[in-house]
């Protein structure tokens, strides 16, 4: 018999294909709507494996409905939407999907820094609002990046792939990690700090930290009094390692310049977060890793996850080593 499957979200018929090869498969079919809390509680209780995303909170209420349930794939980096600690508990696996989508969210990351250090979007705006009548000295002036002092919070796969991009832009790489990497840093010129001599000293301060009980609000009222007036914070992490509301006080009162922001601590985000109403802010919707090509290699890795897991293999990249299939 056919290991049952349920996948969260409707994915490229490839992907679907290469699971129903050896898998009975069910699917939600809308492509832009997350499955509802109530529909999940429902399929999860005969699956043995399911394939998620980041927008499902499988949660210890939820795994307590899973009489099956060997294995759970999820479709991105962080898995800060799962109860690890409760799916062990349960001899669940969990697996994630590292290393594919470095290169692309790195790129996208810098580009971030770019464009909210040049008002890229805040320019674009401008013209499309009529609002373009002569050149000026100082219209809509942002900060240098060739030369500038990068900050990097957590030096990781993504860290070290943007230091590489930074370093071709002449810029001093300072970063902070929870452990040195001495061999990095004779690779790339890296220079370690402490947390606090980093925000003081960094032009563009880059959050790469995934999130954790201990990073929460890693990033709050005290570190962004640190920051220069003209440095420039950049999270494409997750939300919650960044303070909203702190934030959101330090920019309107100038403590600092500018705030390029891809990941929120409420996804999608509110209409209503007063940051949306910040100039010096640009928003975009969690498109880090958004190439085609790299979200069909997520894809397809979180599927391989899956198939390994339910095969009796121990899948590649399992999260919680305790657990063996």
């Amino acid at each position: 018999m056919k290991p049952k499957v349920y996948i969260t979200r409707k994915l490229p018929d490839e992907i679907v294909n290469k699971i129903k090869e050896v898998c009975e498969v069910s699917m939600w079919e809308k492509e832009d709507i997350p499955v509802p809390r109530e529909v999940l509680e429902q399929e999860i209780k005969d699956v043995d494996g399911l394939y998620s995303l980041l927008t499902e909170t499988i949660d210890e209420p939820l795994l307590e409905k899973a009489k099956n349930l060997k294995i759970v794939s999820n479709m991105a980096v962080g898995y800060n939407n799962i109860d690890v600690e409760a799916a062990t508990k349960k001899g669940i696996m969990i697996t994630n999907t590292p290393g594919v989508l470095t290169e692309t969210t790195a790129d996208l990351t810098f580009a971030l820094l770019m464009a909210t250090a040049r008002r890229i979007v805040e320019s674009s705006n401008y013209i499309r609002e009529g609002k373009w009548e002569t050149w000026s000295p100082m219209l809509l002036t942002g900060q240098d990046i060739y030369g500038s002092t990068l900050g990097i919070i957590g030096m990781g796969r993504i860290g070290e792939a943007l230091a590489k991009r930074a370093a071709g832009f002449n810029m001093k790489l300072l970063y902070h990690n929870r452990s040195r990497k001495e061999e990095l840093e004779q690779e790339l010129g890296l220079s370690y700090t402490d947390m606090n001599s980093l925000l003081r000293e960094s032009d563009f301060v880059c959050v790469l930290t995934p999130l954790t009980p201990e990073t929460k609000n890693l990033i709050d009222y005290e570190q962004l009094a640190l920051m220069k007036e003209t440095a420039v914070l950049i999270n494409t992490a997750r939300g919650g390692v960044v303070n909203e509301e702190a934030l959101y006080e330090a920019l309107k009162n100038g403590e600092i310049w500018a705030a390029g922001l891809d990941v929120f601590e409420q996804e999608p985000i509110s209409m209503e977060n007063p940051l949306l109403s910040l100039p010096n802010v640009i928003a975009i919707p969690h498109i880090g890793s958004a190439s085609i090509t790299t979200r069909k290699n997520m894809a397809k890795l979180a599927a391989d996850n899956l198939l390994q897991g339910l095969s009796g293999k121990e899948p590649k990249n399992l999260v919680n080593q305790i657990v063996k299939s």
